[in-house]
């Protein structure tokens, strides 16, 4: 199962004989069975006919528009999963001990995977980066006994900036890394991980929506105008095992070059161009299908994308029974 991603201009998306296809110029670009396919997301200016929306609508299949930085622009989803009980549920939780419950579980394993990642590192090239992970060990344990949320965030980025200035050291000198910029993305690095977190935070979207939960009904992420807060509680979980170690890979291995980026002069942002899109977007997506054992979610081995639908049924299961504690986050060994 997979994700179909529309990166090229000019394509117009059809559905003929069970298969979705991606044409241009009368070509077809890719071509996916029915049953294969877990979503699209369309990353540039194309099209889809009005009986690939359907045939989608029918099937539950979601599509979502985002522009060629991440931006998420919106979706277009089925009503076949709608759970308004659910739903209702979800919502009563917001202002109840539920939402400090699953704060302080997330953002806890949120700092502890930084902190593994940065100990492999620092195992592979023979360094010793204890006092680092002791200062952030000491900063999770403080989110995990906070008495707001608010207090829980602000532990949050503090180890945030502990971690990505460790992480600065471990680049390839050729990509320079000075810490953490958003909108725009100042650097390769920075251009990598905010295109990788709205890729997938648009995965969890779907999961959410599957499962019959509302993505814009957060706990940890405070209700924002426009924006899925509930899929951005999920993913602090999958920031550094997934999205971090992907950048730091394609980087330090030269499977992305200069070549690969563009910056926009108005704004003086770094982005993925043509090229680099569809490369980085391969390499996410193996990534999300490869089977890995050391999830913590599962004895045995599954992919990332497995992993992420078992953690948003954990969280289904939580809500419907008020239970903040029945939720396990994501914690990499």
């Amino acid at each position: 199962m997979g994700f179909l991603y529309v990166t090229e201009h000019g394509c117009s998306i059809h559905f003929s004989g069970n298969r979705f296809q991606v044409l241009k110029d009368d070509m077809i670009l890719q071509s996916l069975p029915a049953e294969t396919l877990n979503g699209i997301c369309i990353m540039s200016a194309s099209q889809m006919t009005t009986r690939c929306m359907e045939e989608c609508l029918m099937r539950g299949i979601p599509v979502s528009y985002l522009s060629k930085g991440g931006h998420y622009f919106g979706r277009l989803i089925s009503s076949t999963h709608v759970d308004a009980e659910l739903q209702r549920c979800q919502c009563r939780l917001y202002d109840s001990p539920f939402s400090l419950t699953l704060a302080r579980q997330i953002i806890y394993a949120k700092i502890h995977n930084q902190s593994v990642i940065l100990r492999r590192y620092a195992v592979k090239n023979g360094e010793d980066d204890s006092g680092v992970r002791d200062e952030m060990r000491q900063l999770g344990e403080h989110a995990y006994t906070a008495d707001t949320i608010e207090k829980i965030m602000g532990y949050e980025g503090r180890a945030a900036r502990i971690y990505f200035d460790a992480v600065s050291r471990r680049i390839d000198p050729a990509f320079s890394f000075h810490g953490r910029s958003r909108r725009p993305p100042k650097d390769p690095f920075n251009c990598l991980i905010s295109f990788g977190y709205s890729v997938v935070m648009n995965e969890i979207c779907d999961q959410i929506e599957t499962h019959g939960l509302n993505s814009y009904f957060g706990f940890i992420h405070r209700d924002a105008e426009k924006h899925p807060t509930l899929a951005s509680d999920i993913l602090e979980e999958w920031r550094a095992p997934l999205v971090d170690t992907l950048a730091l890979s394609l980087l330090n291995g030269h499977e992305l070059s200069e070549s690969d980026f563009e910056t926009d002069r108005k704004s003086g942002g770094c982005y993925l161009n043509r090229d680099g899109t569809r490369k980085y977007i391969g390499k996410l997506e193996n990534r999300l299908e490869a089977e890995i054992s050391y999830l913590s979610v599962d004895s045995g081995k599954q992919s990332f994308r497995e992993a992420m639908g078992q953690q948003v049924e954990c969280l289904k299961k939580a809500v419907r029974e008020g239970k903040a504690e029945l939720y396990h986050p994501l914690w990499i060994r």
